[in-house]
C-alpha cells in the first residue's frame, strides 16, 4: 500500500476572500517526526523532515461553511485556495476541512482559518533570531543547534513573550479578542510544526505562519534559511494587501535581510506601517541598519533598534501600541 499524507497550515480571510494552503506528501509529512527526541535521535528526526517526497497534480477538496471547492497540487506538492468568500462570520479562529484522494485511498484533515477581530494594527514578525534564538549569522552553530537541540532545549529571547502578548491584546475590549499576528520566516515549510510547537510552548500569540518553499532532500538541508529572502517580501506584501485597512508593526533582526525588506515595505505602503523593530544580534550596532532606520524615521515610521526586549517594550509604550 502506498502511503501518503496531507499537511494543512493556518489560513486567513477577509470580507471578500479566503486563503487556505497546505502540502500533499508521499509517505509521511514532516510533522510526523518527533521534535522532542534527544541528541542524535533528534538530528535524525530533523533530517527526516527534509527527506520528503511531495506529490504533484493530486486533487484536494476544501470544505468550509457550506462551500466545497477542488484544486490540484503544484509540482512541489503545495496547494493554495484563493476563493471569493463574503459570508458573515464571527471574528476569531474557525475550522476548515481538506480531503485528498490518492489512488483508492483517501485522507481528511482539519485546519484553522483566521477572521481578524476589529483592531487598529496587526503584527508581522520574523522568527529566527527575532524570538527564537537561532544563530543565523553563524552557519555551523545554526546547524549544530538545529540538529542537536530539541524543542525543549531551544531558547527564546527574554521578555519577548510579554511584549508580544501586550501587542496582541492592546485596544481589545474582551479577553478572547486579539490583534492579529503573522510569523513570516525564511525557514522552510519543513519546519512548520517545530516553529508552531515552539510558539505554543512559550505561549506566544497564535499566528498565521508563512514560510519558504519546501525542501525535499538532505543536501537541501545544509542551506536551510540561508538564501533567497525575496519570498518574505512577497508574503508580507500579500498580508498587507489582503488587510489594507490595518496599520502594521514589523518586527525582525539584523542577522539577515529584515532591515532592507522592511524598508522596501514601508516605501510601498507609506500609510500602513506604524513601527519597525530590529533586534541587534551582536554587541555592535550595524551602520547599515542605523542608516535604514534613520530613513524610516524621516518617512514617519517609528523605529527601535534593540538588544533586549525591555527596550522594545518601553518604545511600544511610548508610541501607544501597548
Amino acid at each position: 500500500m502506498t502511503k501518503f499524507d496531507l499537511k494543512l497550515y493556518r489560513g486567513y480571510l477577509n470580507d471578500q476572500e479566503l486563503v487556505v494552503f497546505g502540502h500533499v506528501f508521499k509517505s509521511w509529512a514532516p510533522d510526523k517526526y518527533r521534535i522532542d527526541r534527544r541528541g542524535i535521535k533528534h538530528a535524525v528526526s530533523i533530517l527526516h523532515m527534509f527527506n520528503i517526497k511531495p506529490i504533484s497534480n493530486i486533487r484536494v477538496t476544501l470544505e468550509f461553511q457550506g462551500l466545497t471547492v477542488q484544486t490540484k497540487t503544484l509540482k512541489d506538492g503545495y496547494f493554495r485556495f484563493n476563493i471569493p468568500f463574503n459570508q458573515a462570520l464571527e471574528s476569531g479562529w474557525h475550522k476548515y476541512q481538506v480531503t485528498c484522494q490518492f489512488n483508492e485511498f483517501g485522507i481528511v484533515e482539519t485546519g484553522e482559518i483566521l477572521k481578524p477581530f476589529e483592531s487598529k494594527f496587526g503584527i508581522i514578525s520574523d522568527i529566527d533570531d527575532t524570538f527564537l534564538i537561532s544563530y543565523s549569522n553563524n552557519f555551523f552553530k545554526k546547524l549544530y543547534v538545529l540538529l542537536l537541540k530539541n524543542i525543549n532545549k531551544r531558547k527564546i529571547f527574554e521578555d519577548v513573550v510579554p511584549h508580544y502578548k501586550a501587542l496582541s491584546s492592546y485596544g481589545q475590549e474582551h479577553d478572547h479578542s486579539f490583534n492579529s499576528f503573522f510569523y513570516v520566516s525564511s525557514s522552510e515549510w519543513n519546519l512548520y510544526d517545530f516553529i508552531n510547537e515552539f510558539a505554543k510552548k512559550h505561549e506566544l500569540p497564535k499566528a498565521v505562519i508563512k514560510l519558504k518553499k519546501i525542501k525535499t532532500g538532505i543536501s537541501d538541508f545544509l542551506f536551510t534559511g540561508r538564501v533567497g529572502h525575496d519570498h518574505k517580501f512577497e508574503k508580507i506584501k500579500d498580508i498587507i494587501s489582503f488587510y489594507p485597512n490595518l496599520t502594521y508593526v514589523l518586527i525582525g533582526d539584523d542577522s539577515q535581510q529584515d532591515p532592507h525588506l522592511y524598508e522596501s515595505i514601508c516605501k510601498i505602503f507609506p500609510l500602513n506601517i506604524k513601527a519597525v523593530y530590529i533586534r541587534k544580534t551582536n554587541k555592535v550596532q550595524k551602520d547599515f541598519v542605523l542608516t535604514i532606520l534613520e530613513n524610516l524615521n524621516d518617512m514617519g515610521v517609528s523605529t527601535c533598534y534593540f538588544k533586549h526586549s525591555e527596550k522594545a517594550i518601553a518604545h511600544s509604550k511610548k508610541i501607544g501600541i501597548i
